[in-house]
């Protein structure tokens, strides 16, 4: 028995208190709304409408149904609007890996947007490297991951990318810092700090191919996993690194300067598995693919020369 639709028809000859009325403004004959009535009365195991006289009656069971019909029908619906914004992927929990290095600002700036724009979604988000993210999209311990590209990976689906201009950090004191670009080539026989292979091997391999073409051979490799690791050997002298742009803002004493011919551009975009895919996948990539694209589009630092956003002082030794 569909007893919502029988308890709608109900209050609806509770309303009008004439069934040719109720049936009229249901749409429907009058015989059916009469036995919908009669088969709701059966159900419950009481007479709901007194048709003893001239104009339909409701029975003391009729109008105790009134309220009782109404909340019900009420939480049904709210039923339904529950499980039609989990199914569309606006309620529940969804695990989306970002990567480590992804930036103090963007990650507010996603965080505040999901809660703006899918406030019913609680997002897990998980700081994992390319590699851990891919692992665990397989063993669906990962809902969505952003990862760097390439990967070879047809089996996931893949939202739109997001291209980073990698340029060369470096401390502000050095001699190519006075340049307004570099070139790779110029980087000969300065060490590379760079991310560790296994976190993103496909990347990291393309990185320095794309760096032998270009004329840079790096003398050493050092590795970083994090920017504050890497700010640290760059500022030590230990070598320049190959990154966007963001990392160098959070560090005043490092400038960052684009590579002549922008022969190096990190790409990121939104991975999820093909089948079993969590409702709430393709919006929330959609969502932070704008989120990053819209910081990859800042405004870039000072060039040598120009004022820039600090003041920095340093303050000579003095000696005895």
């Amino acid at each position: 028995m569909d007893l919502a639709r029988h308890l709608r028809y109900f209050l609806v000859v509770a309303d009008e208190l004439h069934f040719g009325r109720a049936a009229e403004l249901l749409g429907m004959a009058q015989p059916p709304l009469s036995q919908s009535i009669q088969r709701l009365e059966r159900e419950l195991g009481a007479p709901l409408f007194d048709r003893s006289h001239r104009r339909v009656e409701l029975t003391v069971a009729g109008s105790l149904l009134i309220d009782e019909a109404r909340r019900m029908l009420a939480a049904e619906e709210r039923l339904r609007t529950v499980m039609r914004k989990a199914r569309e992927g606006d309620l529940g929990t969804l695990r989306a890996g970002v990567p480590p290095d992804l930036s103090a600002p963007v990650l507010h700036a996603l965080l505040s947007r999901i809660d703006a724009e899918i406030p019913g979604l609680t997002v897990d988000l998980l700081e994992l490297t390319t590699a851990e993210q891919l692992r665990m999209l397989d063993t669906s311990s990962l809902d969505v991951g952003m990862v760097d590209h390439p990967i070879g990976r047809p089996d996931l689906q893949h939202g739109s990318g997001v291209e980073q201009p990698l340029g060369v950090v470096l401390p502000r004191t050095a001699p190519l810092a006075r340049s307004a670009e570099v070139e790779l080539a110029g980087l000969t026989g300065h060490d590379l700090v760079l991310f560790p292979r296994e976190t993103a091997p496909d990347w990291h391999d393309l990185l320095l191919e794309r760096c032998r073409e270009h004329g840079f051979v790096p003398a050493r490799i050092r590795h970083a996993r994090n920017p504050e690791f890497l700010l640290g050997l760059v500022l030590a002298g230990h070598g320049v690194a190959l990154d966007q742009e963001s990392t160098a803002r959070r560090e005043p004493r490092v400038a960052w300067r684009p590579l002549a011919g922008r022969p190096l551009c990190r790409r990121l975009s939104m991975v999820w598995p093909s089948t079993g895919t969590h409702p709430a996948a393709a919006r929330f990539a959609e969502l932070a693919t704008r989120v990053v694209a819209g910081d990859s589009a800042r405004t870039p630092l000072a060039a040598p020369g120009a004022a820039a956003p600090w003041s920095v002082v340093y303050t000579p030794h003095l000696r005895n």
